[in-house]
């Protein structure tokens, strides 16, 4: 069973009355959809309260759900919504910052060096972007999203958001050459 087959069955099951399953997806999404919605909030307090409304959101509409797409596209496209009208709320700018160390694994200490080195030049180039690619390429490259979940949670058609990320990552790769890196996106 696959992962998207997995969570539209415990969420089946949650229709059903099973609350544990529902749990079982909170547990799978929340740290997750917290982290994305901070790119937009830049506030892990604050991301963590909309990571709540989305799921009091799906408790309290829980038939709105559409199985013919996926439920991970379908929750990050509720966080997505729910980042933005609080941004729209707070007036604040929407730009996604700080993202975690991207490598993690190797204990050689040199390697390391390199490896954090280089992961400080990715996010500064991120932030460099516009937020429409940080989107793109966080949704994609950090997620693992498929483009036609992304054109669902950006809410733009498959053809803008291949272009979308056609443009992040060169305009990713023009900026990581100005800062010495090599990057193959």
């Amino acid at each position: 069973m696959t992962r998207e087959e997995d969570d539209k069955e415990l969420y089946k099951q949650y229709l059903k009355g099973d609350k544990k399953a529902f749990e079982k997806l909170v547990i799978k999404y929340k740290n997750n959809m917290i982290y994305f919605i901070a790119r937009y909030t830049k506030n892990t307090q604050i991301a963590e309260d909309i990571s709540q409304d989305v799921f009091v959101y799906l408790l309290i509409n829980k038939n709105q759900y559409d199985f013919k797409y996926s439920f991970k596209t379908y929750l990050y496209m509720i966080a997505k919504c729910r980042a933005i009208n609080y941004l729209k709320k707070e007036k604040r700018i929407i730009n996604l910052n700080d993202y975690e160390n991207i490598y993690i694994e190797d204990n050689d200490l040199e390697e390391e060096i390199f490896k954090e080195e280089t992961s400080q030049n990715v996010r500064k180039v991120l932030n460099q972007l516009k937020p429409d690619y940080q989107a793109v390429i966080y949704l994609t490259s950090f997620e693992g999203l498929k483009y036609k979940e992304v054109a669902k949670i950006m809410n733009k058609n498959l053809n803008q958001v291949k272009i979308l990320i056609n443009r992040a990552k060169k305009k990713m790769k023009i900026l990581l050459e100005k800062e010495g890196v090599s990057y193959e996106g």
